[in-house]
């Protein structure tokens, strides 16, 4: 699986997409610089060593994390992806890419070799793996504070959640075309012809010329068959290829956001009237 992230009015995106093994990864960082990519937007992130499997909620775990800081996703795929690297994994990531560059690194990195991170994400949580809503960084969000010195004693902090809406290349299946040849049994009939020569006796009863009649001769006729001659020729009838067509829509993504609100009780008794009088006095 692929993510990219729309940076808005620029116009620019970023691609990124987890292997298993370095060797894929390199390769996919290869294909995007021979597809002509600035090797300076190209950015392959290193996992773990190769057998280990720390939470990312060690210390390991964490760096991962901070690492991914520079990449603009949302924090469930920034922990994602910080968990895969945690697990021995490797990240290519393509940013500020324009429309063409992007089709052109999407195709490159949405590859068979790509891990799929649904379905990784469902292997982790079948071993015990909490995802991003049991981890730390949930209550690692920081707080604002309106107030410049803190008051003493005990404080409250007060809380704004806030929407931010990114979006993520997933897999909707491929199509594949393969040609091969195939033989079908065909029949045509054909009209021959066959000549034969007989030999006709016909009786007659005339004078026989001594010079002419008596002279050596010889008749030859000579037969034909006709027979089936079978040639092939190859016509190309039809050109097939594979095009990708896009076009866009708008969906509008509902979600709730969490603030705090703050209640004030004041229990206090108002001062007496002889109790003002006598402060006056």
């Amino acid at each position: 699986m692929t993510y990219d992230n729309n940076a808005g009015a620029t116009g620019q995106t970023s691609v990124s997409a987890l292997f298993d093994s370095q060797t894929d990864a390199q390769a996919a960082v290869d294909r995007l610089v021979q597809a002509g990519l600035p090797i300076a937007r190209i950015h392959l992130t290193a996992g773990a060593g190769a057998g280990t499997a720390p939470s990312a909620d060690t210390g390991q775990g964490k760096s991962f994390w901070d690492s991914l800081s520079d990449f603009f996703m949302p924090d469930e795929d920034r922990y994602t992806y910080a968990e895969g690297l945690s697990r021995g994994g490797y990240l290519v990531t393509a940013s500020d890419l324009n429309t063409v560059e992007y089709d052109t690194a999407l195709d490159i990195l949405d590859a068979e070799q790509t891990v799929d991170l649904d379905e990784r994400e469902a292997s982790w949580r079948g071993k015990g793996w909490g995802g991003y809503e049991a981890s730390s960084y949930v209550s690692e969000r920081p707080v604002v504070s309106e107030q410049a010195v803190a008051p003493s004693g005990e404080s409250i902090p007060v809380i704004d959640e806030r929407l931010r809406v990114g979006k993520r290349q997933t897999s909707h299946g491929r199509v594949r075309v393969r040609a091969y040849t195939v033989e079908t049994p065909v029949s045509e009939t054909v009209e021959l012809r066959d000549e034969r020569v007989e030999l006709v006796q016909t009786p007659v009863d005339r004078p026989a010329n001594m010079d002419g009649d008596y002279r050596e001769r010889t008749l030859e006729a000579e037969e034909h068959h006709e027979e089936a001659v079978v040639t092939k020729e190859a016509r190309i009838v039809e050109e097939i290829a594979l095009r990708k067509t896009s076009d866009s829509h708008q969906e509008t993504v509902s979600d709730t956001v969490r603030h705090t609100e703050v209640e004030v009780e004041d229990e206090r008794s108002a001062p007496r009237r002889d109790d003002l009088d006598r402060t006056r006095d």
